[in-house]
C-alpha cells in the first residue's frame, strides 16, 4: 500500500487530506493494455489520445540537452563595459579610414585646387611655381642655346617671341605676387595690440604702459614679420611708382634682411618642434616594444595597441612635414643670401633653382593641408 499526501485539499478535492491507493484499485497493468500502450522508443515526444487536452506543438530548444550556457559579460563591471565600447568605437574608426570608399579618399584635386586658389596664400604660391617654372624654361633654354654646337646660330622669329613673352610674364607674375602680399603686417600688428590691452599688470596698477614698450617687447618673429611686412608694402609702392626708386631699394634691403633674420629664427622653431617629436615617437615606440615583450598583442590588448600604432602613424607623418618644412627654408636661405650679401657667381642659376624647389614645397605642404581639410569636412 502507497500513500500520496497532499498539503492542502482544495474544494474539489476530498476532505481527507491523505489517499489510499492500492495496486488493485488501478486494476493492475493488464487494465489500460487494451487502451493505451507506451512507445518503445521513450525519447519521442507522444500524445495520450485519451487526454482531455489539445495536443501543442512541441518548440525546439536553442540549446542542447535542455542546459544553458552563460557567458562573461554577467561577471563585466561598468568599466570593462566602457573599455569595450572604446575598443569597438577604436576599431570603427579605423576600419572608417581603412575604406578605399571613404570620404578622405574620395577628395577630387579639382576641390583642393580650388580651396587653395581661394586664399591669397595660396595663389601666391601657385604664381610663384609658374613664375619659376618660367624661370627654369629659360635656363635650360639659355644652356642649350649656349652649347658649342648651337652657338651662334640664327634664332627664329616664334622663338624669340616666346622669350620676350616668357620675360614678361615672369615681371608680371613678380608684381602680382608682391600685390598679393600687401598688408601682410596687419596680422602682427593686431597679435602686438591684443598683448598690450590684455597686459595684467596695467588693470592692477590702474597705468598702462606705454604702446612702444609693447613693441619692443613682443616676441622676435611678430616684430621681424611686422617691419618684414612693411618693407615689402614700400618696395613694391617703390614698383608701383607710388614712391621713389632710391626709397624702393632701401625698404628692398630692409625686406631681404628681415627674411634672412625670419629665416633663421625659424629654422631654429623646427629644430626644436622636431627634436620634440622624435622623444614623442621613441615614447609610443618603447611603449609598442614594451608590450611586444611583455606578451602583450592586439588581441590580449587591442585599444591601447592601437592608439598606440595611430599614434605613432601621426607622429611620423608630422615629422615628415617638419622635414618639409626644414627643406623650404633652406631654399629661403640661400635664395635670400645671394641678395644679402650680394652675391654675383650663378645668382641666376641657383636663385632660380633655390625658388622653384621652395614653390614646390611650400605648394605641396599647403595641398596637403586643404585636402586633409577637405577630407574632415567631408566626414562631418
Amino acid at each position: 500500500m502507497s500513500s500520496i499526501t497532499f498539503p492542502y485539499a482544495g474544494p474539489g478535492h476530498a476532505s481527507s487530506s491523505s489517499v489510499s491507493m492500492t495496486d488493485s484499485e488501478y486494476g493492475g497493468a493488464s487494465q489500460y493494455s487494451s487502451s493505451y500502450a507506451p512507445p518503445s522508443d521513450t525519447t519521442a515526444f507522444q500524445m495520450n489520445p485519451l487526454s482531455s487536452h489539445p495536443p501543442r506543438t512541441p518548440r525546439t530548444s536553442i540549446m542542447s540537452n535542455g542546459s544553458h550556457v552563460f557567458g562573461t559579460d554577467i561577471y563585466d563591471t561598468k568599466a570593462d563595459s566602457q573599455e569595450k565600447s572604446q575598443e569597438i568605437e577604436v576599431e570603427d574608426s579605423e576600419e572608417e579610414d581603412e575604406k578605399p570608399g571613404s570620404a578622405k579618399s574620395h577628395v577630387r584635386r579639382e576641390d583642393v585646387w580650388r580651396e587653395l586658389l581661394k586664399s591669397a596664400n595660396g595663389r601666391d604660391k601657385a604664381f610663384k611655381l609658374l613664375q619659376y617654372s618660367m624661370k627654369m624654361y629659360l635656363l635650360f633654354h639659355l644652356a642649350v642655346t649656349s652649347a658649342p654646337g648651337l652657338r651662334g646660330q640664327k634664332r627664329s622669329p616664334w622663338e624669340t617671341e616666346l622669350l620676350k613673352r616668357l620675360t614678361s610674364a615672369i615681371a608680371g607674375f613678380s608684381l602680382t605676387r608682391k600685390c598679393l602680399i600687401l598688408f601682410n603686417w596687419l596680422p602682427p600688428l593686431t597679435s602686438i595690440l591684443a598683448q598690450h590691452t590684455a597686459n595684467p599688470y596695467a588693470s592692477q596698477k590702474g597705468k598702462q604702459k606705454p604702446l612702444l614698450h609693447t613693441f619692443l617687447h613682443a616676441p622676435p618673429p611678430v616684430l621681424l614679420e611686422f617691419v618684414n611686412g612693411l618693407a615689402d608694402d614700400a618696395a613694391t609702392f617703390s614698383k608701383l611708382g607710388l614712391i621713389g626708386k632710391r626709397t624702393g631699394e632701401r625698404a628692398g634691403n630692409l625686406a631681404n634682411w628681415c627674411w634672412f633674420a625670419s629665416t633663421l629664427v625659424n629654422l631654429v622653431e623646427n629644430g626644436v618642434e622636431r627634436s620634440v617629436i622624435l622623444d614623442l615617437q621613441h615614447q609610443v615606440e618603447g611603449r609598442l616594444y614594451a608590450e611586444s615583450m611583455g606578451g602583450a598583442t592586439a588581441k590580449s590588448n587591442p585599444t591601447v595597441n592601437k592608439i598606440d600604432e595611430k599614434e605613432l602613424v601621426r607622429l611620423q607623418r608630422q615629422d615628415y612635414w617638419i622635414q618639409v618644412t626644414r627643406l623650404k627654408l633652406l631654399m629661403d636661405l640661400v635664395f635670400v643670401s645671394y641678395d644679402v650679401f650680394r652675391i654675383n657667381r650663378a645668382k641666376g642659376q641657383i636663385q632660380t633653382i633655390a625658388g622653384l624647389a621652395s614653390a614646390m614645397l611650400s605648394t605641396a605642404k599647403l595641398y596637403d593641408r586643404h585636402k586633409n581639410l577637405l577630407g574632415k569636412s567631408n566626414t562631418h
